[in-house]
């Protein structure tokens, strides 16, 4: 179910009567789905552009289309279009766009994989960096391989030791240390050469 605010409707419903064109209805995508990455997307439709499998929402004055792959990415999701001041912004909660973390059930690879991309590869983004999962072994050392800002930086032991591990330790039962399968001396363009850090 996707709850679309009076002020979002009356708001659509003026943008939709503007282009005058018949049957013009609001579309809403997700992009990137199940990813950090991901983001809700509003466009206008015109009957030709529909693919004819899209959930349907009767709005008040207009169609608001949900693309049948999105659906599930975007149930519960809330539309709004809040006035501040002498503005306003239109607004999107998509709580389940991005994704739901792998529950007990799921395998100890698929846990780190959901924490590396969801908590750690973000953070690490600011640096220009990432860091993929190589291998999970059978006794719960998990192997990583740093890219961008991290292949070569001076930093990249401090960053795994003292972020990566006890990250990983802490929200993924099983895991018990954290190793780098990188070979640093062939980094490119480190955020901090090794020979600057400490």
């Amino acid at each position: 179910m996707i709850n679309i605010s009076d002020t979002a409707q009356s708001h659509f419903r003026k943008l939709v009567e503007r282009e005058g064109i018949p049957g013009l209805g609001v579309r809403l995508s997700a992009v990137d789905p199940g990813t950090p990455r991901a983001d809700a997307r509003l466009e206008f439709a015109e009957p030709s552009e529909l693919a004819g499998d899209e959930w349907a929402v009767d709005c008040d004055g207009f169609t608001l289309y949900v693309a049948s792959d999105s659906v599930r990415w975007l149930d519960g999701a809330e539309i709004d279009y809040v006035f501040q001041g002498t503005g306003a912004q239109l607004t999107i909660r998509a709580p389940r766009i991005k994704g739901e973390a792998p529950g007990e059930a799921a395998s100890i690879v698929e846990r780190v994989r959901w924490v590396m991309e969801n908590e750690i590869n973000p953070q690490l983004a600011s640096h220009g960096g990432r860091a993929t999962v190589e291998e999970v072994s059978a006794d719960g050392t998990v192997w990583l391989r740093f890219g961008g800002g991290c292949h070569g930086c001076g930093m990249a032991d401090v960053t795994l030791k003292q972020g990566i591990e006890k990250t990983l330790i802490a929200r993924v039962p099983g895991v018990t240390a954290v190793r780098d399968a990188t070979d640093h001396d062939s980094g490119s363009a480190p955020y901090m050469p090794r020979g600057n850090a400490g």
